[in-house]
C-alpha cells in the first residue's frame, strides 16, 4: 500500500472533532501566513510544511478520582517520521521509502509510553532524507518553514519536529538526533532541543541510521513541558533535585562563534554568579583537553583529512562521527540503496553517494576513541558538572544556499555535535534570544547518565538565562553609537596591549572580538596568530595567517607567521615557501631570509 492512499485513508478517519482543531489553528494562523508570504514571494503552507500526515493517537481515559490524573494529560505531541506507528507505513524522509516497504505491526515503545502517560500524537512531521543530514532541507516532501526566520533553514534531520514545535502546533514532539538532529534544529528554530545520553531510551521501533550514535530527542517550548516529557521516556529514578558544582565554559568553541561573547557565553556567566556564585565557574580549552585525553585521536592526526594535512581535535572527531554513521547506515541501508537508488536532496548525496571504503583497523579505532571521549567527558564533569558549548558556530543557512552544502561548513557545524554524538553523553540546546535578526542559542552537556540532573539544571537556570539575554539584548542596543569597525580597532588595540604585557590568552580573546566585529580585516588574525605562536597552538596559528592572506595577499607578517608554524608544525618545504615569498614582497625582511635559508641548509 504505497504512502499516498494511506494518508487519504487516515485523514478521512478522524473525527469531526479533531478535524475542527485543525481548521481552526489553520485559521487563526492565516494572518501572519499572509504576511511572511508576501514578505516572502512564496507560499507558506497552513502547517508550515512540517507534518507528512495527520493522526489522532489517543491516550486511555483519565483515571477517576481520587488518583492522578494522567501524568501528560492534555499534552498533544507529533513524531518525525522514522518511529514505527501500528498500521502505518514511515516514509523515512523519501517516498520510494514507503513505496517498498510494508506498514508497522506495532507502535514504538517511545511513542506508546507518551501516549500511556496521557499525551495525545497528531501526526507525523518532515525529516531529511533518510534523516541523514542537519539542513532539513527535503525535496521529496518540501522543507519545512522555519517560523524563527523564513528565508532561512529550519535545521535538520528531525525538522519538522521542530517547526511542529516552534509555530505552536504540538506541546512537544519527537525526533532523531545521530550528529544533531535534534540539537542543530532547536537551535535554527530557538526552543529548547534535548538529546538524551545514547541509549537511555529505547531505540525499538525507530529506522536505524547509525546505531552507535542514534538517540531518540525531543522538543518543547516550555522546560516544565521538555522536563516531564523526559521523566517519561528517560523511567529514571527520582532523586533529590542538585544544583551543580562546577559549570565548564568551553573558551576556545565560543571564540569560534559569530555572535559577540556577552549573547552568548557571557549570558551563561553571568546566570551562573547569580545563581550559584562564581566559585562554581571554570574555563577550559577543550580542544587542547580533548587532546590529551584522547590519546587514539593521534591514529587520525596524520592522515589527510577532508584535504587537511592536520586537523585540531574536534575536527577530528567530527570526521570520525562522519565516518560512523556513513558505515553503520551502510551496513544497514546500502542494499537498499543499491537496488532502489533514490534521487536524493544534495546535502544528503554528496554523503552518501562517494565509494566508501573502510577497514577493521579503523573501525576498532573508532571504538577507542568513543570510549576514551566518554570517560574523558565523565572525569571532566563527574556527577554534578556541566559543560557550556555553543550549539552551532553559524546562523542558520540560507534555503536552497550552496552554504550548507560546503565541506568548511559541515565541519564547523559537526566539530560542536561531535562532542556528545561521540561520547554518548547528555546535551539539552537552550534558546537565548536573537542576534542580527537570528535565533541565538547554547548548550549544556552533562555526563553519559547524568540526564535527570541535566533536566534539573535546566529548570533551576531556564528564567535567569532568559532575563540575562534579555538584558544582553537591550544594553547591547542602547550602546550601539560606536560604530562597529571603530569597537573592532579598540578590541585590537586592547589585544596589542595584552600582547605587550605577554597575556597571550588575554590577547587572544580581544583579537577574536575585533574579527566577530570585523571578519574581513586581515591584520587582526595575523595579530591573533601572532600570539596563538606565543601559546605553542600552531594549527591555529596557521589557520589564522591562511586567513589573513586570503583577505591581503601582501601581508608580509602573515606569510612570516605562517612559516614559523609550519616549521614548528614539520611542514619544511611549505615553510620554506612562506619565508621566500615574504622576501619577494620585502626584500629588506632579514628575518624571513634567514629562516628561509636556515631551513634550506638543513634540507639539501
Amino acid at each position: 500500500m504505497n504512502s499516498k492512499s494511506k494518508s487519504s485513508k487516515s485523514m478521512g478517519s478522524q473525527s469531526p472533532h479533531h478535524h475542527n482543531i485543525w481548521v481552526v489553528l489553520g485559521l487563526g494562523l492565516a494572518g501572519g501566513i499572509y504576511l511572511l508570504t508576501r514578505k516572502l514571494k512564496q507560499s507558506i503552507k497552513e502547517d508550515f510544511g512540517a507534518f507528512i500526515q495527520k493522526l489522532q493517537l489517543l491516550p486511555p481515559p483519565p483515571p477517576a478520582p481520587p488518583k492522578a490524573p494522567h501524568p501528560l494529560t492534555s499534552l498533544t505531541f507529533a513524531i518525525s517520521d522514522l518511529f514505527d506507528v501500528e498500521g502505518h507505513v514511515s516514509t523515512f524522509g523519501h517516498p520510494e521509502w514507503a513505496r517498498t516497504h510494508e506498514p508497522a505491526s506495532s507502535t514504538s515503545p517511545a511513542v506508546s509510553t507518551l501516549i500511556q502517560s496521557g499525551a495525545t500524537c497528531i501526526g507525523t512531521t518532515v525529516i531529511d532524507n533518510f534523516a541523514y543530514g542537519i539542513s532539513g532541507q527535503n525535496k521529496h516532501f518540501g522543507t519545512p518553514t522555519n517560523p524563527a526566520v523564513p528565508a532561512r533553514v529550519p535545521g535538520g534531520s528531525s525538522s519538522g519536529a521542530a517547526v511542529a514545535v516552534a509555530a505552536n502546533f504540538v506541546d512537544f514532539s519527537l525526533g532523531v538526533d545521530t550528529s544533531g538532529g535534534v540539537r542543530v534544529p532547536a537551535g535554527f528554530c530557538g526552543i529548547l532541543g534535548f538529546r538524551p545520553s545514547h541509549g537511555a531510551v529505547s531505540h525499538v521501533g525507530i529506522i536505524p541510521i547509525s546505531t552507535s550514535l542514534d538517540t531518540v530527542g525531543w522538543f518543547a517550548k516550555d522546560p516544565d513541558i521538555l522536563r516531564r516529557v523526559g521523566h517519561i521516556l528517560l523511567q529514571a529514578p527520582f532523586l533529590m533535585q542538585r544544583s551543580p558544582r562546577q559549570i565548564v565554559i568551553a573558551d576556545d568553541c565560543f571564540q569560534q562563534l559569530n555572535v559577540p561573547l556577552d549573547r552568548s557565553s557571557q549570558v551563561v556567566i553571568k546566570a551562573t554568579e547569580k545563581l550559584f556564585g562564581k566559585q562554581v565557574l571554570k574555563h577550559i580549552n577543550l580542544e587542547d583537553y580533548i587532546s590529551s585525553k584522547v590519546p587514539s585521536l593521534k591514529a587520525y592526526s596524520n592522515q589527510k583529512l577532508n584535504g587537511e594535512l592536520k586537523s585540531s581535535s574536534l575536527k577530528l572527531l567530527a570526521s570520525i562521527m562522519q565516518f560512523l554513521q556513513r558505515h553503520e547506515f551502510g551496513n544497514k541501508h546500502d542494499e537498499w540503496m543499491s537496488i532502489v537508488k533514490p534521487d536524493l536532496h544534495p546535502a544528503v548525496s554528496a554523503q552518501l553517494q562517494e565509494k566508501f571504503d573502510v577497514s577493521e583497523v579503523e573501525i576498532e579505532n573508532s571504538k577507542s576513541v568513543r570510549t576514551e571521549m566518554r570517560a574523558a567527558l565523565n572525569s571532566l564533569l563527574k556527577d554534578e558538572g556541566i559543560l557550556v558549548i555553543p550549539t552551532v558556530v553559524d546562523p542558520p543557512p540560507k534555503l536552497g544556499g550552496k552554504e550548507i552544502l560546503s565541506q568548511d561548513y559541515q565541519s564547523r557545524a559537526l566539530s560542536l555535535l561531535s562532542i556528545a554524538s561521540i561520547s554518548g553523553c547528555c546535551q539539552v540546546t537552550i534558546p537565548l534570544g536573537f542576534y542580527d535578526k537570528y535565533p541565538v542559542s547554547v548548550s549544556l552537556i552533562a555526563r553519559h547518565g547524568g540526564d535527570r540532573f541535566l533536566l534539573d539544571t535546566l529548570k533551576a537556570m531556564y528564567t535567569i538565562f532568559q532575563e540575562q539575554a534579555d538584558i544582553a539584548a537591550t544594553s547591547k542596543s542602547s550602546k550601539n553609537v560606536v560604530s562597529k569597525e571603530q569597537a573592532a580597532e579598540i578590541a585590537k588595540e586592547k589585544g596589542n596591549q595584552a600582547y605587550k604585557d605577554k597575556q597571550w590568552q588575554k590577547a587572544i580573546g580581544f583579537y577574536t572580538e575585533a574579527i566577530k566585529l570585523c571578519s574581513d580585516n586581515a591584520t587582526y588574525y595575523s595579530n591573533r596568530a601572532q600570539a596563538y605562536l606565543e601559546l605553542g597552538s600552531y594549527l591555529q596559528a596557521e589557520a589564522d595567517c591562511t586567513k589573513a592572506i586570503g583577505l591581503d595577499k601582501k601581508n608580509v607578517k602573515a606569510y612570516f607567521r605562517r612559516g614559523t608554524a609550519r616549521e614548528m608544525l614539520g611542514y619544511y618545504k611549505e615553510a620554506i615557501d612562506d619565508f621566500k615569498y615574504a622576501v619577494v614582497l620585502e626584500p629588506t625582511n632579514k628575518r624571513a631570509a634567514l629562516s628561509a635559508e636556515r631551513l634550506r641548509k638543513l634540507f639539501q
